[in-house]
């Protein structure tokens, strides 16, 4: 399958005539564009987050902001509407409030630091599709590359610390280091067992299983635990609570974005909601269909003719893949505003000592499972 951006840059050529010879400028073109797609979509994706997150900690514990601020004077109240003056005020803050950048820092790691965090989770879009040939590149190891590139942002993290010279600053990216590491094995773990099923790691190879079989999550009983330790996995990978040690703001004031403020301190906001939706994205197309119906899918497990099946195609595709990942966002959210922070020994013990033993006895247990059942 050629990728989304190959097909644009052979639509283009045919469609202005340009010889092969320049068909270079035309990739680059719209490898840009593409680009300035993603950032908008990560920005636009951190705004409404940040509303959502205020709108659901406000129904949990009653708060008054996020329910009562509303356009000039009139209140929200539990309309939708309520809240969202002050998500764009605050927003509006953000890019216009001082950059202030400590005189004993390391200036250059402290400004370079929040664009690698970024720069690795904006990376990780490009091979993340949303649709049947809707991959801006469709990586034949799809799964191998996300998880590479996410792994980068620790540098960036690791950098900031460090850069900041602040004592509260390096306690938070060291443990952010450890963190992540830790969790990275289970969850590569998690999709080495799909990945055994399926004999593939390209995004759309998986799919295509799960369409002519069924979804992951309901594929034997060690996927349903694959599935839980991914996504809790996932959680710490993106700081969030009950995970997120490295930014304890009751121990470490704010970890390794202490000494950030303004524009560097909204791409630390930018990069951990954009890191939620490839978690969500992720879990959505390895164990949930990814853009198939949940509708096709019931309908498969009860033996009816495909000819029954609808709200399938590409629209319902985008439809479908992006309702499973805001409910995964919104279950990060739920977390957030139920759980109380682990704390670093048991933080570590969760990752070494239950997640990963049990994903390798899983990888056991399935491969007992296929040649019994497969």
């Amino acid at each position: 399958m050629s990728s989304f951006i190959d097909t644009i840059v052979d639509f283009l050529v045919r469609l202005l005539g340009i010889p092969q010879g320049a068909a270079g400028f035309m990739l680059i073109l719209v490898a840009v564009v593409l680009g300035v797609v993603v950032f908008l979509f990560t920005a636009v994706n951190a705004l409404v987050a940040v509303y959502m997150e205020r709108k659901v900690s406000a129904f949990m514990q009653d708060r008054l902001g996020p329910m009562e601020v509303g356009f000039w004077g009139f209140r929200g109240g539990k309309r939708f509407w309520g809240g969202i003056a002050q998500t764009l005020a605050d927003t509006f803050k953000l890019l216009l409030k001082e950059d202030i950048i400590p005189d004993k820092s390391d200036r250059k790691l402290f400004i370079l630091g929040p664009f690698i965090l970024y720069g690795a989770v904006f990376c990780a879009f490009i091979g993340i599709p949303l649709g049947y040939g809707m991959a801006i590149s469709d990586f034949n190891i799809g799964i191998f590359y996300v998880i590479a590139i996410s792994s980068v942002g620790v540098i960036g993290i690791i950098l900031s610390g460090w850069g900041s010279n602040n004592k509260w600053s390096l306690y938070g990216a060291v443990r952010s280091a450890a963190q992540i590491i830790s969790y990275e094995l289970p969850v590569g773990m998690s999709l080495l067992l799909v990945v055994m099923v399926v004999g593939s790691l390209q995004f759309h190879d998986i799919v295509a299983w799960q369409e002519q079989h069924r979804w992951f999550l309901f594929h034997s009983p060690f996927t349903i635990v694959a599935f839980v330790i991914f996504f809790l996995s996932g959680v710490a990978e993106a700081n969030r609570t009950p995970f997120d040690i490295p930014e304890a703001e009751s121990e470490l004031v704010a970890g390794y974005m202490t000494e950030y403020s303004g524009f560097r301190w909204a791409i630390f906001f930018l990069s951990e909601y954009a890191n939620m939706a490839v978690i969500s994205l992720m879990t959505a197309i390895v164990f949930l269909g990814g853009w198939l119906s949940p509708v096709g899918g019931l309908l498969r497990l009860f033996g009816v003719p495909e000819g029954w099946y609808y709200l399938d195609g590409s629209l319902w595709g985008v439809f479908w893949i992006s309702a499973k990942a805001i409910l995964f966002i919104f279950i990060m959210m739920w977390f957030r505003w139920t759980w109380p922070r682990l704390r670093v020994d048991q933080l570590m013990y969760t990752a070494w000592k239950v997640f990963l033993p049990i994903a390798l006895l899983n990888i056991f247990f399935v491969g007992i499972w296929e040649l019994i059942f497969a």
